[in-house]
């Protein structure tokens, strides 16, 4: 198969801020370039409600999101790049191209493929360390407001979210009561000085519906094994993620899928890479390298060459 046969040169799959960084690189290096996902463009940039770490003086996902929305239909009106909306369910790597399985039973091929799904939320089922009944439910704090934390309120998990949800409403002074394990401990550093924050040291933690009344029952497990138990009025998810890989990339342990470790045509950029680089700025410059990788491939003499 030669390289005008498939779909497209770069195929990139997400639309989130790795997946249009590298449509705009692919586009710029006059790469044929088609960018799938199942949602809007800016993917969880939608409902990141302050941003502190990103360059551009950009202070809410939703406002990046846009920007990022008007660069496709910038490349798309130019004729540089195409659109598609669909769901991915696999990924793979051939000698000659790579393909991507669709849930609708289509097959698209590319020259190489940019995995950038990211990665999604976990639930208290895909924890350990919680264990709570099958009616129980978690609301996200990402989408908690002043008005709804009323009485005692717990928060599952100290994942980075909850420093954005701090910073986008400073003016709040309802306590927050943090459970947070050993995994979380490093992430929970950036808001330990905030007063509006109890950080709650858990080995483990239960929850149960009371007997009588509303709300929640936690019993918490220290991690010197003593036990505590609280009577709470709200409980919300602030748990993290799992990544959103394909069916047919290498993952680790953990799920996360290495670059080097995929075929040659298969390509991971953003969250998906691993947790230590979920961070906007880092996911827009993976999905950048990830383009020029094969673009340097393909051209440069003892490039290896995927073409």
């Amino acid at each position: 198969m030669n390289a005008r046969a498939c779909d497209t040169d770069v195929l990139v799959v997400g639309a989130g801020p790795a997946g249009v960084a590298a449509a705009v690189m692919a586009a710029s290096l006059n790469l044929r370039t088609t960018v799938l996902d199942a949602g809007p463009v800016g993917g969880k940039l939608h409902r990141i409600s302050a941003l502190g770490n990103v360059p551009g003086s950009w202070t809410t996902g939703p406002q990046l999101a846009e920007a990022l929305a008007a660069d496709l239909e910038r490349l798309q009106k130019a004729g540089r790049c195409t659109l598609e909306q669909g769901r991915a369910v696999k990924a793979s790597g051939h000698a000659d191209r790579a393909e991507l399985s669709l849930a609708d039973g289509h097959v698209l091929t590319a020259e190489t493929i940019v995995v950038a799904t990211g990665v999604t939320d976990l639930a208290p089922s895909d924890v350990e360390w919680v264990t709570a009944p099958s009616e129980f439910s978690a609301p996200p704090l990402w989408r908690a407001t002043a008005q709804e934390l009323t009485g005692r309120t717990y928060v599952l998990g100290a994942d980075r979210p909850l420093g954005t949800w701090l910073r986008a409403h400073p003016n709040v002074t309802t306590t927050l009561h943090v459970l947070c394990p050993p995994t979380d401990r490093y992430k929970a550093a950036e808001v330990e000085d905030d007063p509006r924050v109890r950080l709650v040291p858990v080995s483990q933690v239960a929850i149960t519906k009371p007997r009588y009344g509303e709300g929640w029952t936690v019993e918490v497990k220290g991690h010197d094994g003593a036990k505590t138990i609280y009577s709470v009025t709200s409980v919300l998810n602030n748990l993290g993620n799992k990544p959103a890989a394909l069916d047919g990339l290498v993952s680790d342990e953990n799920g996360y899928c290495r670059p080097d470790q995929q075929h040659r045509r298969i390509r991971i950029a953003g969250d998906l890479r691993s947790a230590r680089f979920q961070r906007i700025a880092t996911a827009q410059g993976s999905g950048a390298e990830a383009v020029l990788a094969y673009y340097y491939d393909t051209t440069l003499p003892g490039g290896g060459g995927t073409r």
